[in-house]
């Protein structure tokens, strides 16, 4: 876990937490600048890629861009900035927090619920401001496991439209994680994106959290964007007969289809 750690300048970075294609993520300390005598504990998230895209450079700044003036306690605060190597380095406020994915086995019902409360909550509040996030999904949402807080992380493809219209494209180029995005973000509904695209994705999120299976599980990318369009996903407490059938109808109504048929 600690190979291979790279250098950044006032920063300690004490040990790899997570590695994906799109980023590795590290647990640090800053004992720069204004740290020096006490420094303070981080999260660092750099771009993987030695020679990163323009593409992957521009979505790194934007996160940043767009998350970082948010006052919403639901929502990972992000410090600064920082120019590595030929990209960026993300230094984020270190909540103790791990992602769902990695958590779920350990959540109760009751638990999944005040998840669920927590997420509504900050999406409430990122729409006052005009944000979708386009990403939800159990690996973009931290909780700490003593306190039990949520915190929502990566606004890499967010939106600060009220609305945006998505165009058609290849599954496989789609933005945010095919398994969790909403009918209207595939592209093929001729519809604008509003804050009910988050509503879709968090349904699918609670589906994974209840059942620990998606809804739709296929491997083809065009299978599955059929599946968002057109089937009707077999309803949690089928799946999974310790839910309550009426947290199955919240699910049910938050992965409708149509938008105006979800919570408004």
């Amino acid at each position: 876990m600690t190979k291979n750690i790279p250098h950044l300048s006032g920063y300690d970075l004490v040990e790899e937490i997570q590695h994906s294609s799109e980023s590795v993520v590290y647990r640090a300390k800053q004992d720069g600048g204004d740290f020096a005598e006490n420094p303070r504990s981080v999260v660092i998230k750099i771009l993987p890629a030695e020679y990163p895209s323009y593409q992957d450079l521009i979505n790194f700044r934007h996160q940043y861009t767009i998350a970082k003036d948010l006052d919403i306690p639901g929502v990972l605060c992000l410090h600064n900035l920082e120019e590595h190597d030929r990209g960026y380095a993300l230094v984020m406020e270190d909540c103790g927090g791990i992602s769902l994915d990695q958590y779920r086995e350990h959540l109760s019902l009751t638990d999944i619920l005040d998840i669920a409360i927590q997420v509504i909550n900050t999406l409430q509040s990122l729409g006052k401001q005009r944000i979708i996030h386009k990403n939800i999904n159990p690996a973009n949402l931290l909780i700490n496991p003593t306190t039990k807080q949520i915190k929502l992380i990566d606004f890499s493809i967010a939106s600060l439209l009220p609305r945006e219209t998505q165009i058609i494209v290849n599954p496989g180029l789609l933005e945010g994680n095919l398994a969790y995005i909403s009918p209207e973000q595939t592209g093929r509904m001729n519809r604008g994106i509003d804050y009910r695209s988050d509503f879709y994705s968090l349904g699918i999120t609670l589906y994974k959290l209840l059942t620990g299976q998606l809804p739709f599980v296929t491997t083809d990318p065009i299978e599955l964007v059929h599946c968002h369009l057109c089937e009707i996903a077999t309803p949690v407490n089928l799946v999974n007969p310790e839910i309550p059938e009426v947290i199955a109808k919240i699910v049910a109504k938050l992965m409708a289809k149509n938008a105006e048929d979800r919570y408004q």
